[in-house]
């Protein structure tokens, strides 16, 4: 009983945002040439969200928890929040709302000893929207464990940062070419929404 109280507890959707690592200390090397990059992404990240969860789509952040296995999400977001530089700068722009979910992970893909795909299929989910830091590192290796997985992928190419756009560039080809990835910017989604809307009656992704 209790297990199926939690999975009721889930949003349903077909399509979900998730939005990985982008609750980041940026201290490790090379966050110096992601930083700027990443707070873009963000911020491109957070006008997306709004304009997704208008239109009833649950968002999931995946983050590491940076070896803190005794902390929680909101201990991150805490964390976080309360330092100085690119970091605070991002939690403030893309910080989780009360309603949004979360899950730790363990290594660079999203779904790598985490309970994401559990979470997806209860939901009954689809289609992922990713988005997050660094594209060509875990970004990459979660559209590639999704692509396994075999839901639908949109990678919108404003809403991720790497270290170098060069970087950034050949991932995203990669990621469209290899895995069938979706990496138009974000403005896809008000066409998408209104194509939606015009062949189901409604405004809403399912």
């Amino acid at each position: 009983m209790a297990i199926a109280s939690a999975e009721s507890s889930l949003p349903q959707r077909k399509t979900v945002l998730l939005l990985v690592d982008f609750i980041n200390p940026l201290d490790f090397p090379g966050a110096e040439d992601l930083a700027a990059s990443a707070v873009e992404a963000a911020r491109a990240t957070a006008a997306l969200k709004n304009m997704l969860r208008d239109s009833g789509v649950p968002a999931i952040y995946a983050n590491d928890n940076y070896g803190l296995w005794k902390s929680d999400f909101k201990d991150l977001v805490k964390r976080f929040q309360g330092g100085s530089g690119p970091a605070r700068e991002l939690t403030r722009i893309i910080k989780p709302a009360a309603k949004d979910l979360t899950v730790l992970k363990p290594r660079h893909s999203a779904f790598h000893g985490s309970p994401l795909n559990l979470m997806l299929e209860q939901m009954g989910a689809e289609e992922i929207i990713l988005t997050g830091v660094a594209t060509d590192i875990c970004i990459q290796l979660t559209a590639m464990d999704a692509f396994l997985r075999g839901y639908r992928v949109r990678v919108p190419s404003d809403c991720t940062a790497a270290e170098s756009t060069e970087f950034k560039t050949q991932s995203l080809a990669y990621m469209a070419r290899v895995l069938e990835c979706d990496t138009s910017p974000s403005s896809f989604f008000t066409p998408y929404r209104k194509a939606r809307g015009a062949r189901t009656g409604s405004t809403h992704p399912q």
